[in-house]
């Protein structure tokens, strides 16, 4: 099973931020969705270090899976379930309550419609005041890209014209006509963002 775990470097370099931003905002106890789980690195990382949470990971591709259940083996934790398949843009999702979502780095990497149906999604499964947690690149009113992001979106549209960095504005809007209040947003490293949107 070794030979199916998929890496990503920037996992290696977010996850221990991200996790200090988790810790008060996730519930004590409960289940915590992941959407877009990728590599499973993240998923396997926080339940690691949240054992009194349940870590419920999911991506549409079959190879993340794969890579997410290897991870998930090789570790051993009994708070990490096996990975579901997952497509926000889906109108019967596999898991039908949560008690927090996370989102790390799908919505610059996917078409719209996909964060349309990640908003349309939870706000079916999250009780009120759950949080919906976002990170990831973002465009933002009145605030200069940085430039490493411009060069990355470039590289994303060649990949996908349909991907790239989208409006935080728009997003909240998204996530507002979902039932969602207006986000907390956090200064991430590497111009990132932590973006907290709660169920309202």
């Amino acid at each position: 099973m070794e030979e199916a775990r998929l890496k990503s470097p920037s996992v290696a370099r977010n996850r221990e931020a991200i996790l200090d931003v988790l810790r008060p905002l996730l519930p004590q106890q409960g289940v915590a969705l992941e959407i877009a789980s990728g590599s499973g690195e993240h998923a396997a990382f926080f339940a690691e270090n949240l054992p009194n949470l349940i870590f419920c990971p999911s991506d549409p591709d079959a190879a993340a899976r794969r890579s997410i259940a290897a991870w998930g083996l090789s570790l051993g934790l009994a708070n990490l379930r096996a990975p579901l398949a997952l497509d926000t843009r889906e109108d019967d999702w596999p898991l039908h309550a949560a008690d927090a979502i996370l989102c790390i780095n799908m919505i610059h990497i996917s078409p719209w419609s996909a964060t349309e149906g990640l908003f349309k999604g939870a706000a079916r499964i999250l009780p009120s005041n759950a949080p919906l947690y976002l990170y990831g690149p973002y465009r933002r009113q009145g605030v200069e890209t940085a430039p490493s992001n411009i060069e990355f979106e470039t590289w994303l549209k060649t990949k996908d014209p349909a991907f790239g960095l989208r409006d935080l504005e728009a997003v909240a809007d998204c996530a507002l006509r979902n039932g969602f209040w207006d986000p907390a947003v956090i200064e991430m490293p590497a111009n990132n963002l932590s973006v907290i949107f709660r169920r309202a």
